[in-house]
């Protein structure tokens, strides 16, 4: 991973917030910040029990957010996630009743456990920021953040996402195994309380929101902007690629570096910031050929090489 040196203090508080509870997995809460900082959505795909569930719920805490959870099951509905219309007979008329979708860090837990229609249901307020029941559009609340979380492993009665959705997420994300010192470290600190009782509120709404607005005001040259367009043309080009990246995954990535930019204290972009983070924006929004899958090539593998073959655009001001 990359140094990073948060100058804002308000992320900063937010990060050492995540490493209280998240030992040895700083990467992933810059990572993850760098998601919400940029409006986007985070997919988390590992094996159960590495933290995957308590990084969200340490981040909702942090940022004194409305939080929400959707365990997601086979016999979930899509009216289970946006809400539901109810009569109400003493005022004879219908009521809307929201779902968990209306929250503003909302943790979508085993997402590929549902059916793809319901799965379908998550669609539109990650990518309009609102949600359509019984025909009227409502407008989903400021910050609004999904966090969906995957087993990669146990596949028997799963439903893949399909591309369409895997494609809103802005980055994906592992956690991994601990390593020995902090496998120990944790243990010692859960032994008498669990960290995230001990975790308080660091950050309002408005100020991720104010936040958020700074973000996009991060300036990236057009030498980055042609540098992140050539790297997913690559990927279109590839031989080992049968479909590249789309067009939202080169907005994604800008986005995402003018984020990283900001938790580092700068009000532009570097080439640097868009190397680091290619791999996490690009990954899942490739699909290898049957040549390379035989071959056990992996999207991971395929998108570092793409960007070890790219030229970076070097200026003085870099």
């Amino acid at each position: 991973m990359q140094e990073t040196i948060v100058y804002n203090e308000k992320v900063g508080k937010v990060i050492e917030n995540i490493n209280k509870v998240m030992i040895g997995k700083e990467d992933v809460a810059v990572l993850s910040l760098v998601a919400l900082l940029a409006e986007g959505h985070v997919l988390l795909e590992d094996v159960p029990g590495v933290g995957k569930t308590m990084l969200v719920r340490t981040l909702a805490k942090s940022l004194d957010c409305d939080f929400k959870r959707i365990q997601f099951t086979p016999d979930l509905l899509p009216s289970d996630v946006t809400g539901v219309s109810i009569y109400n007979p003493k005022e004879m008329e219908f009521e809307f009743r929201g779902g968990p979708i209306l929250g503003n860090i909302v943790l979508a837990d085993e997402i590929n456990r549902t059916s793809p229609k319901t799965q379908s249901a998550l669609l539109e307020g990650m990518e309009e920021k609102s949600v359509t029941v019984d025909g009227k559009t409502i407008p989903l609340q400021k910050p609004f953040f999904v966090m969906a979380t995957q087993n990669p492993i146990e596949y028997e009665g799963t439903y893949p996402l399909p591309e369409a959705q895997l494609d809103r997420f802005i980055l994906k994300l592992t956690m991994g195994y601990p390593s020995l010192e902090n496998e120990l470290e944790m243990l010692e600190r859960i032994s008498k309380e669990h960290p995230i009782e001990t975790i308080s509120p660091v950050m309002s709404k408005e100020e991720l929101v104010l936040i958020q607005e700074e973000v996009r005001q991060v300036y990236i040259e057009k030498n980055v902007q042609q540098y992140i367009v050539n790297l997913v043309r690559e990927t279109r080009n590839h031989e080992d690629i049968f479909l590249g990246v789309s067009p939202r995954g080169s907005i994604a990535l800008m986005r995402a570096a003018k984020a990283y930019a900001y938790i580092n204290g700068r009000d532009f972009v570097l080439p640097d910031d868009v190397k680091y983070l290619a791999p996490y924006v690009l990954t899942h929004r490739i699909i290898l050929t049957s040549e390379a899958k035989y071959d056990g090539k992996t999207a991971r593998q395929i998108v570092e090489q793409v960007v070890k073959q790219t030229f970076v655009p070097i200026r003085k001001e870099f």
